[in-house]
């Protein structure tokens, strides 16, 4: 029997996006979400959210949404000066330069000692967050199917070699109880198929899709000694423009295989919009205008509205 995620992405990215998402949440329509841990922001995007269990059908689970693109470098940049950018303790890597460093004989041992500090930092925001927030949900009787510490991140950056490495000797090294890392593996089959489709898709987001390919070998053999349910991932061809016309056109093949190979699928969403007021120099400008400020992100608030009536 297959099961699905309804997944949403990037809660205490900004207020606005957190709004979106909390409406979202209110509604039963998602089944987990990411908590950004490293924008000035957290703080009252995560009052919104304690405040708003208590009329939650269920608390969803949630995830570290690990970030080294954007936000502020919370291990400090003295701790982490590969990791900022300047003088400044906003972070300043891209996903190239993350890559790049995997490659870097010179470069790799001290950029995994940093980013190891920073990963720390961040699980720890968020998980004290999370425990918050399951307590309150306790108090108020709202059923949440969380356990331990769940795991993804911004750009799908614990997929890179040296990042990936720098995540698994923190959660070996402090003995965290892990039930999720996301596996960012999306079958290409269903998108390559439906040929009247191809001109909808960014190239750019192929080149995602088998990259990433390339890197979850790791991320399914982790899963299976660690014990944790192995997955696709539904969101990176498609990524920034998730809509409902073409998820049911793609649904029955993707959902089918999936279920033969007795992985989970987790659908992944970006339903929160940023407004252009909120755009500080915690965002880098191109991501801003290319993705968080598009009206897209609505088209996927009103598919993820949707998303339980085809799932039922």
């Amino acid at each position: 029997m297959l099961k699905t995620d309804i997944h949403a992405d990037d809660y205490a990215l900004t207020v606005n996006t957190s709004k979106d998402m909390l409406s979202c949440m209110l509604q039963g329509q998602l089944d987990s979400i990411s908590i950004v841990p490293n924008m000035s922001c957290f703080d009252i995007c995560m009052e919104l959210f304690y405040q708003a269990i208590p009329q939650m059908p269920f608390l969803p689970k949630m995830s570290v949404h690990l970030d080294f693109v954007e936000g502020h470098c919370l291990a400090g940049k003295d701790q982490a000066p590969l990791l900022v950018c300047d003088n400044s303790d906003l972070m300043g890597r891209s996903w190239g330069g993350l890559f790049i460093f995997s490659y870097l004989p010179w470069k790799r041992r001290t950029a995994k000692e940093q980013l190891k500090k920073e990963i720390k930092a961040q699980i720890e925001t968020v998980q004290a967050a999370v425990t918050k927030a399951m307590a309150i949900a306790e108090k108020h009787g709202i059923p949440c199917g969380q356990k331990w510490l769940r795991i993804d991140s911004h750009q799908h950056a614990h997929m890179i070699p040296v990042v990936w490495e720098a995540l698994t000797e923190v959660i070996s090294k402090e003995g965290y109880e892990v039930e999720y890392i996301r596996n960012s593996k999306e079958m290409l089959g269903a998108f390559i198929t439906e040929l009247s489709l191809w001109k909808t898709y960014r190239p750019v987001n192929f080149i995602k899709n088998r990259l990433l390919s390339l890197y979850s070998y790791k991320a399914d053999r982790y899963a299976k000694t660690h014990g944790m349910d192995q997955m696709y991932l539904w969101g990176l061809v498609m990524s920034g423009h998730m809509d409902y016309d073409r998820i049911v056109r793609l649904y029955p093949k993707i959902a089918a295989k999936a279920a033969k190979d007795g992985r989970t699928l987790e659908i992944l969403f970006h339903p929160g919009l940023t407004l252009a007021g909120e755009v500080t120099d915690e965002i880098g400008k191109e991501a801003a205008e290319d993705f968080y400020l598009r009206q897209d992100r609505h088209v996927e608030m009103e598919a993820v509205e949707q998303m339980k009536a085809l799932l039922s």
